[in-house]
């Protein structure tokens, strides 16, 4: 697959992202415009990461029957149908409707995305599963800057509008591109090839239960990150400067470092780089606990998201060497539905500690936690797959699932 393809693909990532990056600018809006009650706005979050989690778990794995494109195709255009919900919807019932489409739709999508990059280029599968993560985490970060520059002139519904058609205008693009349709290994009463209806079947191989743990421990440290930052600076009395550009220092490095961190992955080998990557980041975490002021915690966040830009990619390439070539859209399915699980429990569970117990009790939960996972994801993958590494050809990639799964 050449770079541009890569690139194309990478857009309609960072376009399914962006749309949440433009509605958590404008949850404030929401509720002084439309009169939506505080308790309803996490509601309107919330319900659209567990319509994606349920899309990736039960949805995403039907990609892998043949229908790869079609479920991109058909995840863009729920994805748009949200975001002209999201537009033109001004009570509750509308926005919350919005939200579960735009889920669904992204659930779709984004597995069917990855499948079809991974397979196209076995070989660069570190780079390109890198940079799909790198236009996920521009996607997102560019939408806040859509919401400053367009809702002050045109509206609370302009920033939708204009990531919706972005959207539209992208979704000819899949129907002029070769996709890679590899033979599924399990077979029917009429003996065609068919995948499993579901994904849970891989979850009986340890080097993928690994890697779900590994992406459970990113998202569990992101999670924390999230809840927590813009509240614990507000606590230091911390200008609104340091606690935004925080934000916008932790995400750069992944955007820039992506791609290069999913090349280590590979060379390195995903079950090395990543969980050692995972026991840095716990440190940063327990530290954000105890630095006394906002310029230090900024300082260590700056550190903190250079050394996760060199490391996280290695969650997905992971899963991509691991799972069968015929699995990939379930096993990345299986992947996001881990981590959107585990993002929403976390943000919940960080804010609870916080009020019990302060940051400290929060972060050093937090950090133990992604110790137990980063340690366990190391020693359950077992030897042999932590000495994967280079380049992964189409004939090699997935042998730790084909004596489980009969996915040879």
């Amino acid at each position: 697959m050449t770079r541009l393809r890569v690139l194309t693909f990478g857009l309609m990532t960072a376009l399914l992202a962006s749309g949440y990056g433009v509605m958590f600018t404008v949850l404030d809006d929401f509720h002084n415009d439309y009169g939506i009650a505080e308790y309803w706005i996490g509601a309107i979050v919330s319900v659209g990461f567990f319509a994606s989690f349920f899309s990736q778990v039960f949805l995403a794995p039907i990609a892998d029957r043949g229908y790869a494109r079609q479920f991109v195709v058909a995840g863009m255009v729920l994805n748009v149908i949200g975001l002209l919900g999201m537009a033109v919807g001004d009570t509750l019932v509308a926005l919350l409707i919005a939200r579960v489409v735009s889920g669904v739709g992204i659930g779709m999508a984004v597995p069917a995305v990855r499948r079809i990059v991974i397979n196209a280029d076995p070989d660069n599968l570190g780079n390109n599963v890198g940079l799909l993560l790198a236009a996920d985490v521009a996607g997102f970060a560019t939408g806040p800057a859509i919401s400053a520059i367009l809702v002050p002139s045109f509206g609370l519904s302009a920033p939708f509008l204009v990531i919706a058609a972005a959207t539209v205008c992208c979704i000819p693009v899949m129907f002029r591109r070769d996709i890679v349709r590899s033979v599924p290994g399990v077979a029917d009463s009429v003996g065609q090839p068919v995948a499993p209806r579901f994904a849970f079947d891989l979850l009986r191989a340890r080097p993928m239960v690994a890697a779900l743990m590994m992406g459970s421990a990113v998202f569990l440290m992101i999670g924390t990150f999230d809840a927590l930052w813009a509240l614990v600076l507000d606590d230091l009395e911390a200008s609104d400067l340091v606690s935004n550009l925080g934000i916008t220092i932790f995400a750069l490095p992944l955007v820039f470092l992506g791609s290069y961190g999913g090349r280590l992955a590979q060379r390195l080998g995903p079950f090395r780089l990543g969980p050692f990557g995972l026991i840095l980041g716990a440190g940063f975490m327990f530290l954000y606990g105890f630095m006394p002021t906002g310029a230090l915690m900024l300082t260590v966040g700056v550190v903190h998201s250079i050394s996760d830009g060199f490391t996280v990619s290695s969650t997905g390439v992971a899963v991509a060497m691991v799972a069968p070539g015929d699995r990939q859209a379930g096993a990345q399915g299986m992947l996001g539905a881990s981590e959107t699980l585990t993002a929403g429990i976390t943000a919940a569970m960080a804010g609870v500690l916080y009020s019990w117990g302060g940051r400290e009790l929060a972060y050093s939960t937090c950090t133990a936690l992604m110790l137990c996972l980063a340690v366990g994801s190391f020693l359950l993958a077992g030897p042999d797959v932590r000495q994967t590494r280079g380049l992964v050809t189409a004939d090699s990639v997935a042998r730790p699932l084909a004596a489980v799964t009969g996915h040879e």
